[in-house]
């Protein structure tokens, strides 16, 4: 116990920098997840199939090989990123692609009815995405997508593997200089546990708000 009163404040930089690259790594995957979503839905089957390898691409490759080529190959090409800067890259490029998945299904529960009524009253195909269909895929989404956002936080401990200095790099460095495995790492255990459980209270309380805007799902094709 006196080793991790001692190591508190080693713990809690690992937990910031962790907390930092989860919420870059979120931002950064929700930026790719919406836009590879619905360009996975175009009409155009050149967009479609592009769409498609980036999402097949991503989803395949190991998340540490990823990191790793990030960090340490990219410098042989002239591009050196910090192992934060990769670590958020890395992960947001994998969780993106996942993420856009999501946003896929969510869009396709929506009743193809809605797109027609929307044609009908002359609304614009973009109008009829961004004001009717995506609001309502947005509810949809909230239930994996908080699964997405466990998967996510639990994915940052891989960036220890190329020197970020977050919870499970700092954890291993006290738990090998101090030998006191067993404390260290549980009071890590929970600490991601508590962690992933505020993030999955959060995501519910969302869906709590927007359940009344839960649509009618039916197949849109």
């Amino acid at each position: 116990m006196n080793v991790l009163v001692e190591a508190s404040w080693v713990i809690l930089s690992g937990t910031m920098i962790s907390l930092r690259v989860f919420a870059f790594s979120f931002l950064f995957a929700a930026a790719l997840a919406v836009p590879l979503g619905i360009l996975r839905q175009s009409r155009n089957v050149f967009v479609r199939n592009a769409a498609l390898i980036w999402v097949e691409f991503f989803r395949g490759i190991s998340t540490v090989v990823q990191l790793f080529w990030l960090y340490f190959a990219l410098p042989f090409f002239g591009i050196s990123l910090t192992a934060q800067t990769a670590a958020v890259i890395g992960l947001g490029l994998v969780h993106g692609a996942y993420g856009s998945e999501v946003v896929r299904g969510a869009m396709q529960s929506i009743s193809r009815d809605q797109w027609e009524a929307a044609t009908a009253l002359g609304f614009s195909r973009r109008t009829t995405l961004f004001s009717i269909i995506l609001p309502q895929a947005f509810v949809v989404m909230l239930p994996p997508l908080g699964n997405s956002l466990v998967m996510l936080l639990k994915g940052t401990s891989i960036a220890s593997v190329i020197t970020v200095p977050e919870l499970t790099f700092q954890s291993t460095l006290i738990a090998t200089r101090t030998l006191a495995v067993v404390p260290v790492f549980t009071c890590v255990l929970f600490i991601y546990y508590a962690i992933a459980m505020a993030v999955t209270a959060a995501v519910r309380m969302l869906e709590h708000q927007f359940s009344r805007w839960r649509p009618h799902t039916a197949s849109i094709r």
